[in-house]
């Protein structure tokens, strides 16, 4: 077994006789053992240096990769035949729906431009307000996963309205195909969907034209699931804001528009970047891997992109 951090060791919790851990902090470090002898791998998380998927190739022996990423779309058909790919669902909902709401609440209530004016040493009062408010807002979660379920749940208290829409219609749930009727009537557009071929500029012209006049877009699903030039030219007009963790490209490059854009707030893709994440993840990777040497069947499988 391979693991991307020191500390997974001790997090997993107690293993069974005979599980013999490694770490590869990254794909260009050297490697800490024959990669055709790994049978259970946990790559590292968002690694921005070598070709970690490719690092799967030279794992003749691999079995299982267990991400801890939400997302798994990097990896979707390029792993060998026979390889189980589950991703970390469960182990990002609290802080992705923390960012959620702080940026909801940061785009609302105007802190961007504050924090602007902080480093200027200005006082700012009238510049912006009144500012709006998130109470009473009506919120469109498209992608009404665990995630979407966890951004719901802290959203409650401030009495908004909350509208669901995920790839399959269901009970309390819309679908897709019913966005351009909810969007019109949306304050607020939480993005949390996975990118698939499907999702993939999901967030087009039309998309973003049927949009509210003063309508926020929340963007902590993926960058490539808007159309970045659509998504500028509807930003610049001034018509709707936006709040993004994630951009097409990524990282954004420094002439990028969106970066002078008073309208928009971007972290760069920090949502589930928190000191609990090892915990939660090493805590999800040690029950994978008793699940497997048992035989037994493995949680969060990713089928269809999911």
């Amino acid at each position: 077994m391979w693991i991307a951090h020191e500390a997974g060791r001790e997090l997993m919790g107690p293993l069974p006789t005979g599980v013999e851990v490694a770490v590869l902090p990254r794909p260009d470090a050297p490697l800490p053992g024959d990669p055709a002898e790994v049978e259970f791998w946990v790559p590292p998380f968002l690694s921005t240096s070598g070709d970690v998927v490719g690092m799967a190739g030279r794992m003749t022996g691999l079995k299982v990769v267990q991400l801890i990423t939400a997302g798994a779309d990097a990896w979707v058909g390029r792993l060998p035949e026979g390889v189980t790919l589950c991703d970390a669902r469960g182990v990002h909902d609290a802080h992705t729906a923390e960012w959620v709401v702080t940026a909801i609440l940061a785009s609302l209530r105007r802190f961007d431009h504050f924090a602007r004016a902080q480093a200027a040493h200005r006082w700012a009062y009238a510049e912006v307000t009144p500012t709006d408010e998130l109470g009473g807002k009506r919120v469109l979660i498209v992608g009404a996963g665990s995630i979407g379920a966890a951004v719901a749940a802290r959203l409650a208290p401030f009495e908004v309205e909350l509208t669901y829409v995920a790839r399959t219609a269901r009970d309390g749930v819309h679908g897709v195909d019913e966005l351009p009727r909810l969007l019109p009537q949306a304050d607020v557009v939480v993005l949390l969907v996975p990118l698939t071929p499907q999702t993939r500029g999901l967030v087009d012209a039309s998309f973003l034209s049927a949009m509210a006049d003063g309508a926020l877009l929340v963007n902590a699903a993926r960058g490539p699931v808007a159309d970045t030039a659509a998504l500028a030219k509807e930003l610049s007009s001034g018509r709707i804001s936006a709040a993004l963790d994630v951009t097409d490209p990524e990282p954004l490059p420094a002439g990028h528009p969106l970066w002078d854009l008073p309208n928009v707030l971007i972290t760069p893709h920090v949502a589930g970047s928190v000191r609990g994440l090892l915990p939660r993840a090493y805590r999800l990777v040690g029950l994978q891997l008793r699940r497997y040497l048992a035989g037994q069947t493995l949680d969060n499988q990713v089928r269809d992109g999911y």
